[in-house]
This record gives structure tokens, sequence and C-alpha cells, in this order.
């Protein structure tokens, strides 16, 4: 059916919902004392009946499986949990009544019966039973009835904090975390996005090993409200913290998961999708979705200082397109944020700010403007006509170098740089995309900088974590070495204090690149692969990426990199229309990549960065959807979209353990201790681009039977030895 003709009237009905769940989800207050009825009666013939209706009359709007499609929402899942759960199936019935049948070229009237109907198989498909008695059509009769929610849901994720007199102890001794104690931190503690400045996502904790972790099970559930976000919480001494949607941060137990403080910005801008926050001194520290830092008191969560960070022009295409996802770093003083964009003139920044006003020290612009190192690269076009250079993770810091480090992602107007200028002194290059930028924390000053791959047509990103780490060398020393993979799921090494490429391990995923120069690392571009519109061409991996956001781990233990990975591939053809992402035209299509063939859709690749090539793979039925956490336990844990958490060998890839989840594990792992106990933790439930691209490739490329199935709802899960 035409997209548009049923988007008219069911467009209102998609905003009325959303509406009244966005109204629902911003209440801060306690919430009113509710009557709780029994879950609602209906019988399997009622529910049979009404499969039919929906299948003739609902599934071109709502999905086959209820998932929702286009703009129409799903009636299963998260969303369906944090709107219906808990009410009367009267509110759910009302809606049904008002949403059109799908032909509205023809309506068709239905009869009381078929929305009854329809209703108890709505129902069902939400794992509802069954039984003796019809469902009722009577508005009245149905208000007496509740739609159960789930385990967990009973604890409302906005009940106002009630501490006991232990957790205001906990709060009120919180020591002060120095310098020194965030360059060399508590094993029990998680204090950065990869936990240490490094950026290795390891854990030195070893309680949980490859003896024990298969007595691994849930200590505490809590549940988050549904939303657009990926946040890695950060734990100090038995306290987490956590970015959580809507714009709020959240300090809790880290033992029960108990709310111990809630921040909530004040702000009419909803977009949130928060990578996480940042601890220093007595201090929180988060980037607002309107370009605001906020400095909270980390004991009580009190505002201590907020400063806007500012736009570089009044441009009126700035509004609103300039955001930040990235925790902040915060390194000698300063705190470094950087900002992300969508084709925004001149492109985006970093910016640094002093850690006790806010008040903004030095800027540093990540595309290279005229009259600076790269600035020729742009094929000469205008400093206002570049743009792109995106900094989508918190950077990375060495004290002994006095150094930071961080990934620039690629530019999407992609259009003036297809062909190279013939102008003498000018490539296309297009600098500091898929860079490694170093600055000095200090005054933002440019150190080096090494570009991975030069012009890319692909929005194939080499803008991820940099991890630092002492590695040895083919002559037998060590080398501090700044690494990271890209999209293609090629690892990079490059000297920390110079800059200097090291090394490339290429994992096999990618077909865009044929060779890579072993003195320069400068990369060989197939030119089959160029947009052209003379030819098509199947490009592996898809722009989603083998790899995304989801960071890869580094052993000190193993010398190992693990690297979550999907595999992928997709068709371009370049035609005058142009295309929604890229502006060179190129349009993307499906194409089945050739090793799905197993029926294995994800991967975990161990690089061994001693002898430079892959140590082990393990093949995954469906692709990784968080990070990879290493352990001095000799485990590494990842979860994927079956969805599950899972342990495996870090030396030979071997599963160990895994655990069912009620939703998708949708961001980074962590584990810390308290006392005497090691905990694991992942975020379930919220939604993010990562999360909705990989469940969609599943869905359509897999050779495996049935999808997954996402139900529970937005929660924090942590698991311990039993």
């Amino acid at each position: 059916m035409n997209f548009m003709r049923r988007t008219g009237f069911l467009g209102f009905i998609v905003l009325l919902l959303l509406s009244w769940q966005s109204i629902s989800n911003a209440q801060l207050g306690p919430p009113k004392p509710k009557k709780v009825g029994p879950p609602p009666e209906f019988t399997k013939a009622q529910a049979g009946k009404g499969r039919t209706v929906y299948r003739t009359h609902c599934a071109g709007c709502h999905g086959a499986k209820l998932e929702g499609l286009d703009i129409a929402p799903p009636l299963s899942g998260p969303t369906f949990d944090a709107t219906f759960r808990g009410n009367s199936p009267a509110t759910l019935s009302f809606h049904i009544h008002r949403m059109p049948p799908e032909n509205l070229d023809a309506p068709v009237n239905l009869s009381e019966d078929d929305f009854t109907n329809t209703l108890a198989y709505i129902l069902q498909m939400n794992n509802l039973e069954p039984g003796d008695k019809p469902l009722s059509s009577d508005s009245a009769v149905l208000s007496k009835f509740t739609i159960p929610k789930l385990p967990g849901q009973d604890h409302d994720p906005l009940i106002p904090v009630s501490m006991s007199d232990e957790q205001t102890a906990l709060l009120s001794s919180l020591p002060s975390l120095t310098d020194k104690m965030l360059q060399n931190p508590d094993p029990k503690d998680w204090l950065h996005w990869g936990r240490t400045y490094d950026g290795q996502s390891h854990s030195p904790l070893k309680q949980i090993n490859k003896d024990t972790v298969k007595d691994l099970k849930p200590s505490w559930r809590a549940p988050l409200l549904f939303g657009p976000t990926m946040p890695m919480p950060v734990v100090h001494n038995g306290v987490m913290y956590m970015a959580a949607f809507p714009k709020s941060v959240l300090a809790m137990d880290a033992t029960n998961g108990d709310v111990l403080w809630r921040y909530q910005h004040d702000t009419k801008r909803s977009y949130s999708k928060k990578m996480g926050l940042t601890l220093h001194e007595d201090k929180v520290y988060v980037s607002t979705s309107d370009l605001t830092m906020v400095a909270l008191n980390a004991k009580t969560g009190a505002l201590v200082w907020e400063s806007e960070i500012k736009l570089p022009s009044d441009n009126p295409r700035l509004r609103g397109a300039i955001h930040t996802r990235q925790a902040p770093l915060i390194a000698e003083g300063v705190v470094i944020q950087g900002t992300i964009g969508f084709r925004t003139p001149g492109g985006a920044f970093l910016v640094g700010m002093d850690k006790d006003t806010g008040e903004e020290l030095w800027r540093f612009n990540t595309i290279a403007h005229k009259g600076k190192p790269g600035g020729n690269t742009w094929n000469d076009i205008p400093n206002q006509q570049r743009n792109g250079g995106s900094i989508w993770q918190q950077g990375t810091y060495d004290p002994e170098l006095g150094l930071v480090y961080f990934g620039v992602a690629p530019t999407y107007d992609t259009k003036p740089l297809v062909y190279a200028t013939e102008k003498p002194g000018h490539t296309n290059d297009a600098m500091y995309t898929n860079c490694t930028i170093a600055l000095d924390p200090k005054t933002g000053e440019l150190v080096w900088y090494y570009q991975h791959m030069q012009n890319d047509q692909w929005d194939l990103d080499w803008g991820f974590e940099r991890q630092i780490a002492t590695i040895p060398t083919p002559d037998g020393g060590t080398v501090k070495a700044v690494m990271n993979v890209g999209k293609m799921v090629m690892l990079d090494a490059l000297d920390a204090a110079t800059g200097e490429f090291l090394f490339n391990v290429d994992t096999g995923q990618q077909n865009v690149i044929t060779a890579v120069d072993p003195v320069t690392g400068k990369k060989t571009i197939d030119p089959r692969k160029m947009p052209n519109k003379e030819t098509g061409s199947v490009v592996c991996p898809i722009p989603f990426g083998a790899r995304s956001w989801p960071q890869t781990s580094f052993s000190p233990k193993t010398n190992m990199v693990y690297v979550p990975i999907t595999e992928s591939c997709m068709s371009i053809s370049e035609t005058d229309k142009g295309g929604f992402l890229l502006t060179s035209g190129i349009q993307f299509g499906g194409a089945e990549d050739p090793s799905l063939d197993d029926g294995m859709m994800g991967r975990i690749a161990a690089i061994d960065v001693v002898t430079r090539e892959i140590a082990w793979n393990t093949d995954l039925t469906t692709p990784q959807s968080t990070g990879i956490l290493s352990t001095a336990g000799g485990v590494i844990f990842s979860g994927d979209i079956d969805p599950a958490l899972k342990a495996y060998d870090d030396t030979t890839g071997e599963q160990l353990w895994s655990f069912p989840l009620d939703d998708a594990p949708s961001s980074s792992l962590i584990t810390y201790q308290v006392g005497e106990t090691q905990y694991l933790a992942v975020v379930v439930g919220v939604t993010n681009n990562h999360i909705r691209d990989i469940t969609g490739h599943y869905r359509r490329w897999s050779k495996t039977t049935g999808t997954p199935g996402f139900d529970g709802g937005p929660a924090i899960w942590v698991f311990a030895l039993k």
C-alpha cells in the first residue's frame, strides 16, 4: 500500500500516541495511585479470528509481527509496554477503533466483533494467556481490567528518591577523584567510557573467571525510561552514575539499583542518545541536548554550574544541527567535548572548557580550514562549504605524553570530493576526516594527525575509540601505540608520540581497499567501488559498518584486540536524483554477503598485536549489539540481539556462558566490585541507530529461522556470582 495514503489520519493517531507517552515519561512527581485490576480475559478463538482481521486490515501499517512500519508505531515490544501496560485494555481498544483499515481507497466497515477480536489478538501477541471467558466489547467492562506490567516494571523509574541511612552514608563519604586516582584507578571502579584514560575497556578484576563464570546469575534489574540513547554507566566506590533518557542523570546504589539522586535538565529539546558522562574530583560532567555543559555535585546531584557551548556563527543552519553525544574527557584541568553534525557549514569542532567554571578555553575545528595543516586537501572549496568531521566517541588521554586522542568521522557532503581538482598543490583527501588527531589538552593545539583512509565516499568511518597500549615490537622492544578499528574492521596502529604508522591488520570483512603500504599505511582503493553512473557495484560492508560504535577491547594480559563484527554488504549505484545520505548521489541497496551462507551473521575476532594476525574467530548466529569487555579473569563478555549476554575464553573464543535477556542489550558492558562482590552490568531495551540497523539487517538477510524477540523494555541488568 502506498505510504502517503496511510499517513494522513493515521499520522495524527501516531502523534497522539507518541505525545501521550512523552507526557507520561516527563512526569517528575510521584505517580497518582492507580487501581489495578486483573488481567483481561479473552479466548483463543477470539485471538484466532483477530489474527485474520489484523493480517487483512492492520499488518500493512503495523507490520506482520506488530513491529511497526514507517511512522506507524509498534503494537508489541517496548513501545507497547511503555504505553499500554499498567493501563486498562479499554485504552488500547479506543485507539484500535480510531485506526483506519489498510485500504483507504475502499474503506472497510469492521464490526464490533472484529475490533474486539483484534484486541484479543494483540493481547495474545504480547504474551497474555487466553482463557475460557470471552473478551467484552463494552468499554465499561474493559476498564475493570489491567494489562499487567512485566517483572520489574512495578518499580517506577521516576519514583521519588528515598535513601536508607547506609545509602546516605555511602554518598556523604564518597572520595573525591583526584587526577592521580583517575590516572591509576582502583581496580574495583569503572571511571571512564573505556574504564581508564587509555580506553582499553579491560578490567583487572578476576573473581569472575573461566572457572566461575558458569555460576553468574542476575543480581538486580532496574527499569529505565524508553528512548533513544546508548549509555555506559560509570561506577565509583559503590555508586553508579548514568546519563539516562530523557535528559536525566541518575546516581544509583551499585549493589541494588536504588536511585540515590536524580537530575533532570530543563530544556525543550528532547534529542538525547547520550553515550555517557564523566567524573572528576567531586563533580559529574555531562553535555546536554541543548549544547550545554553541566557540572553536578557528585554527592547530591545539585547543579554546580552550566555553560553553553556556543555555535561558531549565527548561521540558522547550525541551529539544531550541531549536538553532542559522547561523554566529555577531562585532562589537565580541561573539560574537552566533541560535537557532531550533519552537513553543518564549516564542520564540527572540539571545545576545551575550564573544569571549575565552564569558561571556554580553546576550540579546534575538526575540518582542516585553509591556511591550517591539511587545509589544501578539500579540492580548494571555501571553508564554509566544508563539513563533517563529527566526534562520535570520547577521546583518550596519555598523561605521560601530555596528549589527547580523538577519532574524526567523514563528511556526508561527498560530491565536491569525488574527483580530485587539477589545481596544483590541492587534493581531495579531506583532512581531518577519518583521522586520528593528537592535541595538547591545555591549548587545543594540533600536535600530529594521521589519516586512515582518504576521500571516504561510502560513510565507512574510522571515527571510533583510540586505544592506548604499550605493545611488543618485532625487534624485542616495546612501543606505546594508539590503535583503532574502523567500520571496515581493519586495525591501524600508530606511534602514540609521533603518529608514525606501525602496522595494519585486515579481518577480511571489506572489499574497498586492495592494498596497504607497509611503511606509510596509505590505502589503495579499488576504483570499481567509487561512485559512477555507468556501473553499479557491491561494497562490503554496509554504511552502518562491519563494526560500529560498540567498542573494541584490548587485553594487556593476552596482547589481543577483541572486535565485534557484523557481516554485511551493500549494492551502490549513482543516479541524477541524488542520495539521502551522501551528496555524490549514491543509492544504497541491499546485497547479500557471501559469508552469510553458514547462517552466522555475527563474529568476534581476536587480533594478536604481537604476531599482527587474527588469533581466533568465533562465529555467532546474530550480530552483537554491545562492545566487548575483557577481564583479567580470562573471560571476555559481549551481548547480541539473540538477545543474550555471553562469555568467551579470551585465548580460544570458546563460549563459556550465556544468559537470555528480555530485550536487546543496547549499550556497552562494564564490570565493577563493591565489597567482596564483582558485578557485570548492561543496559537493555533502549533504542539507537545501531540496534535498529543490525536488527533490520538480521531480519532481512539471516539464513536462520526466527527473529529476535524484544519485549522486556528498557532496564539495566546486573549480574554477580550466585
